[in-house]
């Protein structure tokens, strides 16, 4: 059986490559994306299962590429989880009304993911 793929991008280190080698711990297969416009591109083409997305990133409009995501008709149903610190207030509210499905914690998330990717995953 094919293990179920998590796109993760991200720009900083950490977090970063301590998610992609939790998610293998639980898995999964990750296929990672450093190029903000890539992403995208890279849902449509690999059809993940859940998309992993550090808010904090220098290379351009976060919410606008969540946004695209969610609108886009291949990438729509994607759950798009996100993380950033907790000081990071409009980031998280950007992506969340943007059509994040969940808004996590950086501090958090290595140690609540696999709660967290239950909780993302759920068919309603």
């Amino acid at each position: 059986m094919t293990k179920p793929l998590a796109l993760v991008f991200y720009e900083e280190l950490l977090p970063g490559s301590q998610l992609v080698n939790r998610l293998q711990d639980l898995g999964y297969r990750v296929q990672t994306v450093v190029q903000l416009g890539e992403l995208l591109t890279a849902a449509e083409k690999e059809k993940p299962m859940v998309l992993l997305m550090d808010l904090k990133a220098a290379s351009g409009d976060i919410a606008g590429a969540i946004r695209q995501i969610k609108s886009g008709p291949q990438t729509s149903h994607l759950p798009i989880l996100a993380f950033t610190g907790k000081k990071n207030r409009e980031l998280q509210k950007s992506a969340t009304a943007a059509g994040a499905s969940l808004v996590a914690f950086d501090d958090a998330i290595l140690k609540q993911l696999p709660q967290l990717l239950e909780q993302v995953l759920q068919v309603d």
